[in-house]
């Protein structure tokens, strides 16, 4: 088509009033028509944008036009009476469609020079591993359904970092990271990419391994030492930087300099949550190198339940009543005396009353109550969310492990930690579910004298 720009004008109710003749034919293409709301989306969000910020924006879009794409380049420039378009470019542009094989091709590539293949499913279980394995020490058949750090165990790489971790959690494609094989101490670089579902869902991994010659560890080498210290050089790398930025995203949000624009008050608060939720995997993560030391020991105080219930409660009352959830604590003169360490256990109930909010409909109730049960102190904590299949009451506890992925939520280590912390201090965590009727999830502990 021709070069020269094509006009248009969108109203402040995002309705086309003016359009030059190609630009009026694509809108009725898209069921659009002059008067009516613009029907072509790509256009219409560039307009809107440009109308929200008050200042003019340029961009390259691609637009659907039947069974092609047709390539624009879309001036949108704020007026008085609405968004004034300049459209140029308009080259068709026929969409493009993947070969058939593309994904076979890339898994061939990936496995062309690997000693064996493994792979996962969305839980990052094991599904296949490759019978060339068993050459090297390690049972296929035995290791299929466990979690893939049955198999290995992920190591630093010359920076002394492991960014596999961060990958895996984030469901993206590595190549060439370190692990040792968990069965014989074998050093291999595992490389894999994601698998995708019908509907574009992350389905797992198709892995390769290929095995390296082990550089011999000098004669002092700790490797709980070397684990202690990526768990500090993780917090000092990032815990700091990410403190400041929520300090700051949250000093942009509350206006504390002055009032600022909403869209502004707002990605401040966007950047303020997106921290802390990484704040929390980094949490989640040194918490996890800590209680997996074989040495690992949590203090025996005399402690009460119903206190720390009552505290934990009101650590989350904000975060509660932004949901429209009421918490129910346990009343001031409840008493649970049990023996624990303070504050793990309550790092065990804002974890768990921190997800039953998070489960819970809008509007609904939290319940915390405790009671005696023979020789232990019990607190439980129930809810009026979804509730839990029997077949998943016990996956829920294992690493990485989450009902719904595709729902918000953690890292899927926290019911993991929680558990393992319950144990530490000679008591359990156990939940009660049943789908349709919420959860309840039972933290007992060594009772103490009342």
């Amino acid at each position: 088509m021709s070069e020269v720009a094509v006009h248009g004008l969108v109203d402040r109710d995002g309705r086309l009033i003016e359009a030059g003749g190609p630009l009026d034919e694509l809108n009725t293409r898209a069921g659009g028509a002059l008067g009516q709301p613009f029907a072509v989306p790509q256009v219409a969000v560039l307009a809107h944008l440009a109308q929200r910020l008050g200042v003019t924006v340029s961009r390259h879009v691609l637009a659907a036009d039947g069974p092609d794409e047709v390539e624009l380049w879309v001036r949108a420039e704020p007026q008085d009476q609405g968004v004034k378009l300049a459209i140029s470019g308009w080259r068709i542009k026929a969409p493009w469609t993947p070969p058939v094989d593309a994904a076979r091709r890339e898994r061939d590539l990936l496995l062309r020079d690997a000693d064996w293949s493994w792979e996962t499913d969305a839980t990052l279980h094991l599904t296949a591993i490759g019978v060339e394995a068993a050459s090297q020490g390690i049972d296929p058949n035995g290791l299929l359904g466990q979690p893939l750090d049955a198999l290995m165990t992920p190591r630093p790489d010359a920076q002394g970092t492991m960014p596999m971790f961060a990958v895996l959690l984030a469901h993206g494609p590595f190549d060439d990271q370190p692990a040792t094989i968990r069965a014989t101490g074998a050093s291999v670089m595992l490389s894999a990419r994601p698998r995708l579902d019908t509907a574009g869902k992350f389905a797992g991994y198709v892995g390769a391994a290929r095995a390296v010659t082990a550089t011999p560890a000098p004669a002092d080498f700790d490797p709980e030492a070397l684990t202690e210290a990526f768990g500090e050089r993780l917090q000092r790398a990032l815990r700091q930087p990410l403190g400041r930025i929520i300090a700051n995203a949250d000093s942009i949000n509350a206006q504390t300099d002055g009032p600022i624009r909403q869209d502004y008050v707002d990605y401040a608060a966007d950047i303020a949550s997106a921290g802390r939720h990484l704040m929390a995997l980094v949490e989640d993560l040194v918490d996890l190198q800590a209680i997996e030391r074989p040495d690992f020991m949590a203090a025996a105080e005399p402690i009460d339940l119903a206190d720390i219930g009552r505290r934990a409660a009101g650590l989350l009352s904000v975060r509660a009543s932004e949901r429209g959830v009421r918490v129910d604590r346990p009343q001031d003169d409840d008493s649970a005396p049990a023996t624990g360490e303070f504050k793990r256990v309550l790092q065990i109930l804002v974890n768990l009353i921190g997800n039953a909010v998070r489960y819970s409909p809008d509007g609904g109730m939290v319940w915390v109550r405790t009671h005696r049960d023979r020789h232990a102190a019990v607190i439980i904590v129930a809810d009026q969310g979804k509730g839990i299949a029997a077949e998943d009451q016990e996956r829920i506890f294992e690493k990485f492990e989450r009902v719904d992925p595709s729902e918000p939520g953690g890292s899927g280590l926290g019911l993991y930690i929680a558990r393992r912390l319950a144990r530490a201090m000679g008591g359990d965590l156990t939940v009660d579910s049943a789908p349709g009727e919420g959860a309840r999830f039972m933290l007992s502990l060594p009772a103490a004298a009342a």
